[in-house]
């Protein structure tokens, strides 16, 4: 792969902004995808009163309302890819607004649960969407100097999304809350119109023109976009005349190793039981017999998940993916411990009602701060260019599938183990993911897609290579 020098007359330094702004456009259908995640939340209990549309809806109900989304994101999760790479990134992301707006009309005038069921489905079919083509697209116009930072503005903004929609639960009752939420789509594609669409797409596709645009937009005007038209030429080039059938590509070693620490960080991140605990907040503050309200609870949990995120974004190309999620990992299995200790003993002492909120809150910030954002990040960055849009999916896929079992199996989880086995279970779970973290997942901070591939390859990179090759990302 070409290696570009600054010092012998290569890029030229581009413009930031443009293209943090051109991310946190994107990012906002992870606000609209991040309402659907927290929607139930702050009126669980209104619905079990048949608030919303004079709909009775039990514990199962809630299980499968919970569920349902995670169903729909991991079904769409391998057509988005073939989508964006047919459409494009830009407009197959701003075409997700058309059903998205079909699932909240669903949920705004269900009559039975059924109705509820299907919004539920088809809402999270478009999660699943953008969970795929935001990340694409960030990455694909993002230098890699500020690659991390922009991929952790999906966690970032899906978060402010699930908060949002906690505020909403809160402050008004389920119908309005619901209405509002569903707003956040056209948000999305009003803003997110006037951004370029990826430059590696267009040149792709073979729209020079096009793409010289895209990277004056997001570089500047003194940026040299002809050397990276070239570079990107040349890689897209060199990867069509490398390009193997998935069968032989699956069977190299940077592939089998991007495999096992693509589905290793899903598999831990979601075993966890994050998703238990951002859909079913209310729930858990209420068996707790929390001070707070659970409504007042789940609000403090949500503020902490958006700013320990936000902090995760600064940090994340200075400090680097791999200790971020290290002592994230091991936190989170602390403050499960907390957790389930509080559940262990809450009939015998008293005066022990900060704990929960307390762990609740240490587990969503070191969460926010490692293992959220960051796994996403790394899955689209260690699959070899050839399989990386199926690759990307297939982990994408997994995750959401790790995510409704989860959900739909809570309740009768603490029903069989108990509210205290269960976040045990959830620690031992981050314990390993710990060890997991260490011997398996290489450092991909400051490094170009190129040197990942080499260094999953068993190649060593020295940290001089990733200094001088100063370009774009690819």
């Amino acid at each position: 792969m070409v290696e570009m020098d600054v010092r012998t007359g290569g890029f030229k330094e581009g413009k930031k902004v443009p293209q943090y702004v051109a991310a946190l456009s994107a990012c906002l259908g992870a606000v609209a995808a991040g309402a659907v995640m927290g929607w139930l939340s702050n009126i669980s209990e209104g619905l079990e009163d048949g608030d919303y549309n004079n709909i009775i809806i039990d514990d199962t109900g809630k299980s499968w309302i919970g569920s349902l989304m995670n169903i729909g994101a991991m079904i769409m999760c391998f057509p988005i890819g073939f989508i964006c790479d047919k459409i494009g990134r830009k407009i197959a992301m701003l075409l997700l607004i058309i059903p998205f707006m079909l699932g909240w009309l669903i949920i705004i005038f269900a009559t039975n649960i059924e109705m509820l069921y299907a919004g539920r489905f088809i809402t999270g079919l478009i999660c699943g969407a953008f969970c795929i083509s935001v990340p694409l697209y960030t990455s694909e116009i993002a230098q890699k100097e500020v690659r991390g930072a922009l991929g952790s503005y999906f966690q970032l903004l899906l978060t402010v999304g699930i908060l949002f929609a906690y505020v909403m639960g809160y402050a008004v009752n389920p119908k309005t809350h619901t209405l509002i939420c569903a707003c956040l789509p056209l948000l999305f594609g009003i803003i997110f119109f006037f951004q370029p669409e990826s430059p590696v797409y267009c040149i792709k596709k073979g729209k020079l023109d096009e793409a010289r645009k895209s990277l004056i937009r997001l570089r500047g005007k003194d940026y040299d976009v002809e050397a990276e038209i070239k570079e990107i030429t040349f890689m897209l080039e060199e990867n069509n005349g490398t390009t193997i059938p998935f069968k032989e590509s699956i069977k190299k070693t940077a592939t089998k190793k991007a495999a096992i620490i693509a589905f290793g960080m899903m598999f831990f991140q979601q075993l966890s039981g994050v998703n238990a605990v951002i859909v079913y907040t209310g729930d858990i503050f209420s068996a707790a017999n929390s001070s707070l309200t659970s409504k007042e609870a789940t609000m403090i949990v949500g503020t902490m998940q958006v700013l320990a995120t936000f902090v995760s974004s600064l940090v994340i190309d200075k400090l680097g993916r791999k200790i971020l999620m290290i002592g994230s990992d091991i936190f989170m299995a602390i403050s499960a411990i907390m957790l389930g200790v509080y559940f262990t003993i809450q009939d015998t002492t008293e005066g022990i009602g900060f704990l929960p909120i307390f762990a609740m809150c240490l587990y969503i910030v070191v969460f926010s701060l490692g293992y959220g954002p960051i796994p996403w990040i790394i899955s689209s960055e260690v699959f070899p260019a050839e399989i990386k849009t199926v690759a990307s999916s297939a982990a994408g896929t997994f995750n959401w599938f790790l995510a409704f079992i989860v959900t739909k199996f809570y309740f009768d989880l603490k029903v069989a183990i108990g509210n205290d086995g269960t976040f045990y279970m959830f620690a031992g779970i981050s314990v390993i993911g710990t060890l997991f973290i260490i011997f398996f997942v290489p450092e991909t901070k400051g490094k170009s897609f190129d040197e990942i591939q080499r260094i999953l390859s068993g190649e060593k990179v020295h940290q001089s290579e990733g200094i001088e090759n100063k370009g774009y990302s690819t």
